[in-house]
């Protein structure tokens, strides 16, 4: 299996637009994986089915037994998060507060506080026309966004066991979920556009991405908005070695898609044009590279 990441370092430059065109154009043998935790929204383009959710178990939280507390109030004393109140009939644990750290039972005389698995998310496994969609909701305020990740794509990898390629789109930034993200890719398609703010984040997700032999490329989203700039991106990639798929003009088309819920590819358009280009462009790289003989 082939497993390919689309990321961006920067957030709005356009790459889960990018990750939808790919998936329309890389045949049946595909399964999905959004990996956006946080923020999921690749099922916007594709109309899933859902057909299963689990729950996903992140942390941990307090729990205090009724029967075994003597209000004494020494883990509402001793809890830093205010998570630990007065109740009737004993104290008790308000949950967005609590942070699993675990001080309330080492304090308490009586061993009425315990720490159990806390649900913090749940993961789907939909169906859609390109092939199976795994992606997670992460509860809001809820933290192991990076072990999330690494649930959808082992979820993933199960489900597209016998799938020629992997689809990942990744989140934006270069923090955990990134890093998870990029475990185990074979190829990079970084999605940037043409401003000092996405260069920026371009150079500090390239300094991420690079290692363990994966191969990146990358895509100038809305070049003409600034054909200088553009130009500029183009000569770091150049400078970096990682050669540019692609550069997708500025289209009124690809709102258009994205407010109807469909992949722009489905429409005839410079924009839909291009991301054909980018395809071919990408699988002769896949085709030529060495990461296609490592078995997985």
């Amino acid at each position: 299996m082939i497993r390919v990441a689309v990321l961006s370092g920067k957030g709005g430059t356009g790459k889960t637009v990018v990750a939808v065109a790919l998936a329309t154009l890389m045949g049946p043998s595909l399964i999905l994986a959004d990996c956006d935790v946080d923020a999921s929204n690749l099922e916007l383009l594709l109309n899933p089915r859902c057909m299963r959710v689990e729950e996903f178990r992140g942390g941990q939280i307090a729990r205090i037994d009724p029967d075994l507390c003597v209000g004494c109030g020494a883990c509402a004393d001793a809890c830093r998060f205010g998570a630990i109140l007065p109740q009737e009939p004993a104290y008790g644990v308000v949950p967005h507060r609590c942070e699993g750290c675990g001080v309330c039972t080492q304090v308490c005389p009586a061993l009425a506080v315990a720490l159990e698995p806390r649900v913090t998310g749940e993961i789907r496994v939909s169906a859609t026309r390109y092939g199976t969609l795994v992606h997670a909701r992460l509860l809001p305020g809820c933290g192991n966004s990076g072990l999330l990740v690494h649930e959808v794509k082992r979820i993933a990898l199960q489900e597209g066991k016998d799938c020629r390629y992997l689809l990942m789109d990744g989140p934006p930034g270069t923090g955990c979920p990134v890093i998870s993200t990029l475990a185990g890719a074979d190829m990079v398609v970084l999605v940037t556009e043409p401003s000092i703010s996405a260069l920026h984040d371009l150079r500090r997700v390239v300094m991420v991405a690079r290692g363990g032999g994966r191969r990146l490329s990358a895509v100038i989203n809305r070049w003409d908005l600034d054909p200088k700039q553009s130009g500029d991106v183009g000569k770091y990639c150049r400078e970096e070695g990682i050669p540019v798929l692609g550069r997708i003009p500025f289209d009124f088309t690809v709102m258009e898609s994205v407010r109807r819920g469909e992949p722009v590819t489905l429409w005839q358009s410079p924009a839909s044009e291009e991301m054909g280009r980018i395809w071919r462009g990408l699988s002769a790289q896949l085709a030529d590279s060495d990461a296609t003989d490592v078995p997985r």
